[in-house]
């Protein structure tokens, strides 16, 4: 197996956390110490349309912090789904 050719130096985790969705800037492998990018009630977010658009405005800020620190934009390769052991209540 070959290593990718790309360093995971954090991620963008979005968490159902009671009537909010939150998006937050985490470490590749915890939760520990994540950045509270955007919040927005569930129902503000119940089309498709304003879910991607709200997956947007989180996603360029992600970009905005990976560019900062390494000088490139991350790519996006699709949602990943959390790891059991970050997943509580309807996270």
């Amino acid at each position: 197996m070959t290593a990718p050719s790309w360093v995971e130096i954090g991620r963008l985790a979005l968490r159902v956390e009671g009537d909010t969705w939150v998006a937050y800037y985490a470490h590749p492998d915890t939760m520990a110490g994540a950045l509270i990018l955007a919040s927005v009630k569930l129902r503000f977010v119940q089309t498709p349309e304003r879910r991607e658009a709200f997956m947007a405005v989180a996603r360029n800020a992600v970009g905005d912090l990976v560019e900062e620190a390494t000088g490139q934009r991350p790519h996006w390769s699709g949602i990943t789904p959390a790891p059991e052991r970050e997943k509580s209540g309807s996270a």
